[in-house]
């Protein structure tokens, strides 16, 4: 039987032996002020509501569209939702910067310069994650990965302001929480 562990490297098991799961990640448990005081599994600290850490990228192209996936059916926490370019966890002794630069391609097959947006404290919006959002412009063509995302496309910004205007619970919540102080600081 053949896995991806966490980095999408795929390993050959015994069938005997356990399949990797997210749920089985170790995570960082961070306080208030973003300050490391534990580790817990990823499970656990979603069951317990434990604040952690995670990023969002938004990718532009150079007509200034926004690169948009809807997340795989297969994901726990809102499966087939519209959301940002790429987004994730940051695993245990990774700065904010590492780990939008390893989500992205690991989600989208790409490398670009990303530039940090904004920092978002720990709220229900966010799933208990302090968040960093950062942004960057390709004309690269994204390559989903299928086990993270259904689909992905380049999406005028007004249309995308105009789907979350029609039906905000078809896009997860960090998402629009996120968009609207991206396009407040943007004036």
């Amino acid at each position: 039987m053949t896995t991806a562990n966490k980095n999408g490297t795929k390993t050959k098991h015994d069938s005997s032996a356990p399949q990797y799961s997210t749920d089985r990640e170790i995570l960082e448990i961070v306080d208030a002020k973003d300050r490391v005081i534990g580790t817990a599994t990823r499970a656990e600290i979603h069951r317990l509501g434990l604040i952690h850490r995670s990023v969002h990228i938004f990718i532009f192209n150079s007509a200034g569209e926004l690169y948009m996936q809807r997340r795989s059916p297969a994901k726990d926490r809102h499966p087939s939702k519209l959301d940002s370019s790429a987004a994730g966890h940051v695993d245990p002794g990774e700065t904010y910067q590492q780990t939008a630069a390893r989500e992205l391609g690991e989600e989208l097959g790409i490398t670009c310069d990303l530039q940090e947006i904004l920092r978002v404290h720990a709220c229900p919006e966010t799933d208990n994650e302090h968040v960093v959002l950062f942004a960057g412009t390709t004309d690269r063509e994204p390559k989903p990965d299928p086990d993270e995302i259904q689909w992905g496309a380049f999406m005028k910004t007004e249309d995308v302001c105009s789907l979350m205007k029609q039906n905000p619970k078809d896009f997860v919540p960090a998402f629009i929480l996120l968009w609207n102080r991206f396009e407040r600081k943007s004036g």
